[in-house]
């Protein structure tokens, strides 16, 4: 236990100094947000690696996915990499720093607002995003919750209390450039983490040759068999290509890698970054750490099945899947060393997402609704209507707000976390889904295609939204991680045939925009 302890308040106390030593950075809007806009490429890969992959992927995907498709979900893995992290850099890096910049943007919702020149949207746009990272953010703290109470023996609501204001610590003292400094340092721990408890876990059952042939030998349970997802099963698939159902396999790939494409949180990363060639850089960086965190996760939970089959639960009628991998660790491992890493990388993958989470929405709301005009603030400047002095206390005023807003986010999540409506998995789909349903077709065409229009935006919220809440009303009928899936690849329709039949934007509006292209 002294081990365990150690190595976690090392840990916790470089994070605080981080955000001490960062304070000076975030007294400015744009510094508090965004950095200044000049976070490098290893800063910026690592925020957005370690932002992307949390508890919720380490205890609750990789444990539930790793479940149902046996070694199949390391797909899940790749997937992430190459649409989640690859593609989403090339694609959206260049274009989404150059046009933001332009239009001075801050968030996603102000970038609504400013290119589709309707400030409703940008309204729409922040509350959407506040309401739909509180179940995330209430699902990172659950899934961290559940590792300490295995490793240190800490009451699960104990433990969120304590991560909730360990985050808001470092976050409110140094804004995004504390938080980028942190991801870098909580990436590494990342990286060294997942690759020793790979070799442990696959140790315990007599190496990676003999743990596969173990893998062909394992069948559904009674339980499993209630599944559909098991109908057609054949001996051997959860040591299989494909695993036992390919096409819902298929609907986890999409949400969990082309989802990131429209999360707020995500899409800021590019917003912050320095330059193009930071941009190529970074990359190469975040995807080679995407395969090895996020392919390393859905591997490990992919020998679940040789472990002790999860309680069941009555009332959900499914297994807990959240227990399967704390059960792994505390079955596998031995070494209080061990478990003190484990500790400090499933903390370091939970925080880096919070602090993404919980500054998002408290800039989202500040700037996109609190205070929306920023142009009227530079107009009053250029004019002389105030003085610089002026402009910056107003400026640290909204620092000031961000910062209370931080603290009234995490107060929300913590509450849902201590009685958790759902799975892990199931609050991260109905999150993903919504954001992503709403967000990623009308932000991604908005970049590349001219011919969208702000009524093709409202359909795309009114979608994303809709179709997640009245599937969530309706009890689920339809998973929500295949409900996510849906509503995020349903939105590019929704915004070609609504943009095609109703009025564009001026020509003097989109020449304007364009501009930063040229």
């Amino acid at each position: 236990m002294f081990v365990k302890v150690l190595i976690t308040l090392i840990f916790i106390g470089l994070t605080i100094a981080v955000g001490i030593l960062s304070r000076k950075q975030a007294n400015s809007v744009d510094g508090f947000v965004l950095g200044g806009r000049s976070v490098g490429p290893w800063l910026s890969a690592f925020s957005y690696g370690t932002s992307y992959f949390s508890a919720v992927v380490f205890v609750g995907y990789a444990g539930q996915f790793g479940w149902k498709y046996g070694i199949a979900s390391s797909w899940i893995g790749v997937g992430n990499a190459i649409i989640g992290s690859l593609l989403a850099w090339l694609i959206l890096g260049q274009r989404t720093k150059q046009m933001t910049q332009h239009l001075n943007s801050r968030t996603m919702p102000d970038f609504f607002g400013t290119r589709y020149a309707n400030q409703g949207l940008r309204i729409a746009a922040s509350i959407i995003a506040f309401v739909f990272l509180i179940p995330y953010t209430a699902g990172v703290y659950s899934g961290l919750s559940k590792l300490f109470d295995m490793g240190f023996g800490i009451p699960y609501e104990y433990c969120i209390i304590i991560m909730a204001l360990l985050t808001s610590v470092y976050v409110i003292l140094g804004g995004y450039k504390a938080t980028a400094v942190n991801d870098f340092i909580q990436g590494l721990i990342m990286l060294g983490g997942i690759i020793a408890v790979i070799c442990v876990i696959l140790n315990s059952q007599g190496g990676l040759v003999e743990a596969f042939h173990k893998m062909k030998e394992v069948v559904p349970t009674a339980h499993d068999l209630e599944s559909s997802l098991y109908q057609n099963f054949q001996p051997g698939d959860f040591a299989s290509w494909f695993g036992p159902n390919a096409m819902s396999l298929l609907g986890v790939v999409v949400l969990t890698s082309l989802g990131t494409w429209g999360l707020p949180q995500m899409v800021g990363k590019f917003y912050s970054i320095t330059d193009k060639s930071a941009i190529k850089r970074g990359t190469i960086i975040s995807t080679i750490f995407a395969l090895i965190v996020a392919g390393g996760c859905y591997f490990l939970g992919g020998f679940g099945r040789l472990f002790s089959e999860p309680a069941w639960n009555e009332v959900r009628h499914s297994y807990k899947y959240d227990d399967i991998i704390p059960t792994m660790l505390n079955t596998a491992v031995n070494s209080d060393l061990l478990i003190g890493l484990v500790m400090v990388l499933v903390l370091s993958a939970s925080m880096s997402t919070l602090a993404a989470l919980v500054l998002t929405s408290s800039s989202t709301m500040t700037l996109d609704l609190i205070y929306r005009d920023k142009r009227a603030d530079a107009d009053e400047v250029k004019e002389g209507e105030i003085d610089e002095e002026v402009a910056i206390k107003k400026e640290r005023r909204k620092v000031v707000v961000m910062r209370v807003l931080i603290v009234f986010f995490i107060t929300i999540s913590v509450l849902i976390a201590l009685n958790p409506p759902a799975l892990i998995a199931q609050l991260m789909g109905i999150s993903w889904g919504a954001l992503a349903g709403a967000f990623l077709a009308p932000f991604l065409l908005g970049l590349y295609w001219r011919g969208v229009t702000a009524s093709s935006v409202w359909a795309c919220f009114i979608w994303g939204v809709g179709f997640t809440v009245v599937n969530m009303l309706l009890g689920n009928p339809i998973n929500p991680i295949d409900c996510g899936a849906i509503a995020m690849v349903g939105g590019f329709p929704v915004v070609i045939l609504v943009s095609l039949v109703t009025k564009k934007l001026p020509k003097a509006k989109l020449d304007s925009v364009w501009k930063c292209y040229q």
